[in-house]
């Protein structure tokens, strides 16, 4: 039973290869489709593809091919060996006399003799991506063209004469300009730069000189090599390009380019042609590690059964008819070889950390399909979510879900042709936060299914369910809304890059559009909160300078009520002193006693007079208690005499009024200290 099921699988695999090659249909799932409805018959499948009519193609063919239809419809056998350039036996007399002409002869495959050529092969087409001063020219030519070229449309482009041209960024070097493309084997897309040392910038140009001297510039990269713990530090120059950095490092760590496995240069740096200073690395330094990539091949010996090869993508300028040319077997190249031959699982199974589990996806997927592919999102499904909506609405962006499975045929050539294609990896960077998960096994599809219930709902997480496994990858793209998350679009894995390209530009127009709104409501509602917080800020500052000419009026009457309280205390006590001292005053003599009188006059300061009587041998002290009592204290004011002149509050206290000469009578007056 083995063995048939075995002989049944390469009788299709051959069926499948003879109708690409018949029909040009490059798409695989497509090619499985037509087959399957018409049951895997090679013949009826190819005349349901190729328009007929009265039984002769509709193309311009050859006399020859037309004379073919007269032979009848191909066996298997006879189609498979057209397919692979044998020419069309002739047919026998019985069989010419028995068969009549008929329309499904028309079908068989074209011959690889020039005369029997009946589906011309398109010719390949290279997309070519060319800096120059920061402007950028996208080229796309024929493989047979040659490099001078592209030089001459270059010229008209840019206005830069072909002589002082320099074309680089090629990965062989310096070319000539008779070098046709397809000698130089390049992939699909490309990225070159153009360089006009003889023409100095001008003052429209001035602003785009930063490009130039990021050339001229030297790049430190520090590069760890993971297996031996070693660290290197290496300089380069900003013209040199990714290969040839890769190619260093081989001679360095006696690991071949093709199996290198590198981390940290940034998503731009998505073509080993470009140069340092256009690849978005970090400078004046940038940290990278390298490994040598798991395969295994390195574990053991490949077996006639069991070959582990290498996925050929476009970025490495090989389709999927160029695989013959490396001995590929096409159940290998179409990802249909037997379970023996799968790599390790992209995720384990019932992994505790999802985080780790994303870190062994996004490795086991470098390992298969290269480092260009989408920076996928180490984290929770709920991470991944706050990540993409729950930030400034300019900020948020849409969620890619990247669902993988491994028992699907369509996964291989989806991963490797779609979700490793340039401009996808540039776009998904861009403008998505990619989350990937493998639902290979049913314990991690279960877990799946858990985590987009809680987060999405019960409707996607039935809609998952409801795909088959040779539906898968499935791509979700998903919009956060304000209530709730919504599924935009599922791309299944049987499409095309530009089909899969249109699909995620249209969810990126309806996110666009929400997300215009979004930062609308955003904008309008920072500044309703502006206008507030300006408005609190007011009123606060008003609160605040109330608060302190509240303070200030407050301190000012303290102070106030404080002075007054002084100056009534010190009047209280200037008053208790004049009425102690008055009332120590001896009494004033009469003019009738015999003793010696001295009557002095004395003239205040507002002018009024006090007059009294003294005993001749009366102190000084005694004159001055009676001034004092009357409110003029000796230490603020003087006692002088009028002619001459004298201060009598000078003299000593002691003295008597007749020492002083102030008998019988004498007019003084009092004068405020300086």
């Amino acid at each position: 039973m083995a063995s048939g099921s075995s002989d049944s699988s390469m009788d299709r695999e051959m069926i499948l290869a003879d109708f690409q090659a018949c029909t040009g249909i490059d798409n695989i799932a497509e090619a499985i489709t037509l087959l399957e409805l018409n049951n895997w018959d090679l013949v009826a499948a190819i005349n349901g593809v190729i328009p007929q009519e009265n039984g002769i193609l509709q193309s311009n063919f050859s006399s020859e091919a037309s004379q073919a239809s007269m032979y009848g419809p191909l066996s298997h056998s006879e189609a498979a060996d057209a397919a692979a350039g044998g020419a069309v036996p002739p047919p026998s007399s019985s069989s010419s006399s028995s068969s009549p002409p008929s329309s499904s002869a028309s079908a068989f495959c074209p011959l690889n003799s020039s005369s029997r050529h009946i589906v011309e092969r398109q010719p390949r087409m290279l997309n070519f991506r060319v800096e120059y001063r920061q402007r950028t020219v996208e080229l796309v030519l024929e493989e047979g063209s040659t490099v001078g070229e592209i030089k001459q449309i270059l010229e008209t482009e840019l206005g830069v004469p072909v002589s002082k041209m320099q074309l680089k960024g090629w990965k062989s070097g310096d070319v000539s300009d008779s070098t046709v493309l397809r000698s130089l084997h390049l992939p699909k897309n490309n990225s070159l730069y153009v360089l006009t040392p003889d023409i100095a910038p001008t003052a429209s140009t001035s602003k785009n000189s930063a490009l130039q001297e990021s050339l001229n510039q030297n790049f430190l990269l520090v590069i760890s090599h993971r297996e031996t713990q070693r660290d290197y530090n290496l300089n380069f120059p900003g013209s040199r390009t990714i290969q040839e950095v890769k190619r260093n490092v081989s001679d360095l760590t006696n690991i071949p380019v093709r199996h290198q496995q590198w981390e940290g240069w940034p998503a731009s740096a998505s073509d080993d042609s470009m140069t340092l200073a256009l690849s978005g690395i970090s400078y004046p330094c940038h940290h990278l590690s390298v490994c040598r990539r798991s395969s295994p091949a390195n574990a053991q010996e490949p077996t006639e059964e069991c070959a582990d090869v290498h996925m050929i993508s476009d970025s490495e300028g090989d389709d999927y008819e160029d695989a013959s040319e490396f001995g590929v077997d096409d159940t290998e190249m179409f990802g249909m070889g037997s379970s023996s031959c799968r790599k390790s699982p992209m995720m384990p199974e019932n992994s505790e950390n999802e985080a780790d589990a994303l870190l062994h996806f996004t490795a086991e997927f470098s390992s298969r399909y290269g480092e260009t592919h989408p920076m996928f999102f180490i984290g929770s499904l709920e991470a991944a979510s706050q990540e993409a909506f729950y930030g400034k609405a300019r900020d948020r962006k849409l969620l890619a879900i990247y669902l993988h499975n491994d028992d699907s045929v369509l996964s291989n050539v989806f991963c490797s042709q779609m979700m490793c294609a340039d401009s996808i990896v540039s776009y998904l960077s861009q403008n998505f936060i990619t989350w990937a998960w493998d639902v290979t096994k049913e314990a991690n599809k279960a877990r799946l299914l858990t985590m987009c219930t809680r987060h999405f709902g019960s409707v996607v997480a039935q809609t998952i369910r409801t795909y088959k496994t040779d539906q898968f990858p499935l791509l979700l793209i998903v919009m956060g809304k304000r209530t709730s998350n919504e599924v935009l679009n599922v791309i299944q894995g049987n499409t095309t890059v530009d089909e899969l390209m249109m699909r995620l530009m249209g969810a990126m127009e309806i996110f666009t559009a929400q997300q215009q709104e979004d930062i609308k409501d955003e904008d309008e509602r920072e500044a309703r909160e502006m206008v507030k917080r300006e408005q609190d800020e007011a009123y606060r500052l008003s609160l605040e300078a109330d608060r302190k000419k509240r303070e200030a009026q407050e301190r000012e009457e303290a102070e106030q009520v404080r002075l007054e309280q002084m100056r009534k205390e010190q009047e209280e006590e200037k008053e208790a002193i004049r009425l102690s001292l008055e009332q120590a005053l001896p009494p004033e003599p009469n003019e009738e006693s015999g003793e010696q009188i001295s009557k002095l006059r004395i003239r205040t300061p507002s002018g009024e007079f006090l007059e009294r009587r003294f005993l001749g041998s009366c102190k000084l002290q005694v004159l001055f208690d009676f001034v004092a009592s009357k409110g003029y204290p000796f230490d603020e004011f003087k006692l002088l005499t009028t002619f001459p002149r004298r201060n009598i509050t000078q003299l000593e206290p002691g003295s008597t009024l007749l020492e002083a000469k102030l008998f019988p009578q004498e007019t003084l007056f009092l004068e405020a200290k300086e």
